[in-house]
């Protein structure tokens, strides 16, 4: 429990992304910026009243290059600094964040404070940005107590315009919307307008305050997706399943987990799973969840050994996959983990 009158302490991480981008005068491409260049355009920021220090990647990236190595690099801020602060805000391109948000919920095992991940779709130097407002409101996130002086937010957890969601169920929805993420399977943890309304039914309770943060840095990038289509061929399949060292497979299917009902599919995912390799099921819908006994198609992938991936989004299912590799486990274990909420990631 935090000193309720004491002033809250931030740390910001900036990745990169649109909100720190300065248009090339040559190329007129957007290109990362530096860190000065922000705040020099935040002037806000000295109006809170808790205090906001920074840490910068050397080399801001476009959140197209991101990589497991640069979510290592996050991790070990937070771990480094995670009893100097009292929450933190990780600035981000758009395109990976939903990667990002699930990748490190998962790396930060008993997080117990609030780890806010936003950016904006327009560069905080233009006249009609989104970056101000997301800057702003993530850190009044992040500094958010309760009557009692605990941390209101104990996750890691997307801010964007209106709302706040849980990092690993958010996706990507737009493109050129303000609103650029949703939740579809899981309510929103705040409702940002004239003020920040929390959803305390919603907000995850599973970090300990009493235990330490317990940071993970391995990721086991030997996974893949396979991406379901009418008329995907045998031969295309099979290549996938192929792929030299390859140990886990998300396979994205249709509906509530179905496939073609193709003898040469079915024969070809069993064959995976009796080599040792890891297929999950998860389904391409923005809505709903795998529910592998409806149908026979779905039924023909359970009984070749596919577990299901109930409700997860694309960004968690491979993240999840990546970090239980990364921890060790065995393919047995790795199954049954994957159909376990490890961090509110999927609906119990």
């Amino acid at each position: 429990m935090q000193n309720i009158l004491s002033r809250p302490k931030i740390l910001m991480i900036y990745t990169g992304g649109t909100i720190g981008m300065k248009e090339n005068p040559v190329t007129k491409a957007l290109e990362p910026f530096d860190f000065n260049h922000l705040l020099d355009n935040v002037p806000k920021l000295k109006m809170l009243d808790f205090d906001v220090e920074h840490y910068q990647f050397e080399n801001p990236i476009d959140s197209s290059a991101m990589t497991p190595e640069h979510w290592g690099e996050m991790v070990k801020v937070i771990e480094d600094n995670y009893k100097k602060y009292d929450g933190f805000v990780v600035l981000h391109g758009t395109d990976t964040m939903a990667y990002t948000a699930s990748a490190l919920s998962f790396m930060l095992e008993n997080l117990s404070k609030p780890v806010i991940i936003t950016g904006s779709q327009l560069p905080i130097g233009e006249v009609r940005t989104d970056g101000e407002e997301n800057l702003i409101t993530a850190l009044q996130i992040a500094a958010a107590r309760d009557g009692e002086g605990n941390h209101i937010v104990r996750e890691v957890a997307i801010l964007f315009e209106n709302y706040l969601w849980r990092g690993n169920r958010s996706t990507k929805r737009s493109a050129d919307n303000f609103n650029a993420f949703k939740s579809n399977n899981y309510p929103e943890l705040a409702k940002i307008g004239l003020g920040i309304s929390f959803n305390k039914e919603a907000l995850w309770k599973g970090g300990d305050p009493e235990k330490p943060l317990k940071a993970h840095y391995e990721m086991d990038c030997n996974v893949i997706f396979i991406d379901l289509f009418p008329g995907i061929k045998e031969q295309s399949v099979r290549h996938m399943l192929a792929t030299p060292g390859i140990k886990g497979v998300v396979l994205k299917t249709f509906g509530a987990g179905n496939g073609p009902n193709s003898q040469w599919f079915i024969d070809a995912i069993k064959e995976t799973v009796e080599k040792g390799i890891i297929v999950l099921n998860i389904t391409q819908c923005n809505n709903g969840s795998v529910l592998p006994f409806r149908y026979v198609t779905g039924l023909d992938l359970a009984n070749a050994g596919v577990i299901s991936g109930h409700d997860l989004t694309s960004e968690a299912a491979i993240t999840k996959m990546m970090y239980l590799l990364g921890r060790g486990m065995n393919a047995d274990e790795v199954k049954d983990y994957m159909e376990y909420n490890l961090r509110g990631e999927i609906s119990s």
